[in-house]
């Protein structure tokens, strides 16, 4: 056992009915990297029972992608059937992944759902993610590899190609679901991106609306739509793109009151409330009875927008589930996505919660002066 590991298992010898939150706190870690641990103490069968986890919140269920994303950058012209230099960069991500780590570090308990390969690339991936998140439920598929994204940046700053390796999530079916059914019918809410297929997310859909389920959908990319469900009136929230949302209604989105015949029409097909964001422009929130449209927190120090998005996700779910006004909920996402692109990284370091209701509270005091 490593330290952190006989501090927790003391602990618990201490009170078998200790709560993780209780043990992160005495030990000063996360309650997600907690969870890690005690996961990791039953399976060394150092931990027999989980008396201690009666009183355990109900989790975050975060269902999708965990890639391992990689980035090569041509240091000259890029010249085809011949050796080009570059310099290499890897990180994790995923869409869901992102939104999970996001959650995490705001102190939300959250428990992530995948499927990935038995390679070295899942091995970097738990690594930097478990201190975050339950990863106890993704299946290693053998044979499988790790999704993957790689993408060739030219000496201009400009993606060339674009290299998705996402054929594991293909094991997410409605049956590898179905088993795990103990997990999703404990979640407070369950956050699915469309990396999962049609039939998968049909089955959340479902589950979600029976279960009385808060449900999440967030698009990754326009030609992924045709794995939206049949019937939308299950999802509480959508979270999606112009392009996504032109690709799915067959419409061109020109202007705002474009932007407000598709947020209608999101409305109208059963959605509860769905965010259409247009990039730097302005974004539009809408509901049964709320429109609101907003103009994007610019930022002067962009340094990689990778990642933006998720951060964007991530605060408006969790801005929700603490009951903030929509106002804020919209702001917290924004400034979320801001101080994102601000940092080398696809997850901001700083973020907890403090920290965002600190930094809504400092955009609050700078709008009013």
């Amino acid at each position: 056992m490593n330290s952190n590991e006989r501090e927790v298992l003391k602990r618990i010898q201490d009170n078998p009915f200790i709560s993780q939150q209780e043990l992160a706190l005495s030990i000063g870690l996360s309650r997600p990297a907690v969870a890690n641990i005690i996961s990791g103490l039953i399976r060394k069968e150092y931990v027999l029972g989980k008396a201690y986890v009666l009183n355990e919140n109900y989790p975050i269920v975060c269902i999708g992608a965990a890639n391992l994303d990689r980035k090569f950058y041509v240091h000259h012209t890029l010249q085809l059937e011949t050796s080009n230099p570059v310099t290499s960069t890897r990180s994790v991500g995923g869409v869901a992944r992102n939104i999970a780590e996001n959650l995490g570090r705001m102190g939300e308990t959250v428990a992530f759902l995948s499927t990935s390969g038995n390679d070295s690339e899942w091995d970097m991936i738990h690594k930097l993610s478990s201190p975050f998140m339950n990863l106890d439920h993704v299946q290693q598929i053998e044979n499988a590899n790790t999704g993957s994204y790689t993408a060739l940046i030219d000496n201009d700053g400009n993606m060339q190609y674009g290299l998705a390796d996402m054929e594991v999530y293909d094991y997410i079916t409605p049956e590898f679901l179905i088993k795990r059914t103990h997990l999703l019918v404990k979640a407070k809410c369950i956050i699915a991106d469309l990396n999962l297929s049609k039939p998968a997310i049909d089955f959340l859909c479902a589950y979600s609306e029976k279960h009385n389920i808060k449900l999440v959908i967030i698009p990754v990319s326009s030609p992924k739509m045709d794995h939206m469900p049949d019937s939308l009136h299950a999802i509480d929230w959508l979270i999606i793109n112009r392009d996504e949302t032109e690709t799915y209604f067959n419409m061109k989105i020109q202007n705002t009151n474009d932007m407000k015949k598709a947020a209608q029409k999101w409305i109208d097909a059963g959605v509860s409330k769905v965010i259409i964001t247009n990039g730097v422009q302005e974004l539009i929130y809408k509901d049964k009875k709320t429109e609101i449209i907003k103009p994007v927190l610019s930022s002067n120090e962009v340094v990689d927008v990778t990642g933006a998005g998720d951060s964007f996700s991530s605060a408006v779910v969790f801005s929700w589930l603490n009951g903030l006004d929509i106002d804020d909920i919209l702001n917290a996402g924004m400034i979320n996505a801001r101080k994102t692109i601000e940092t080398n990284y696809t997850v901001r370091q700083n973020l907890d919660k403090k920290q965002l209701f600190r930094d809504l509270e400092e955009y609050k005091d700078e709008t009013i002066h």
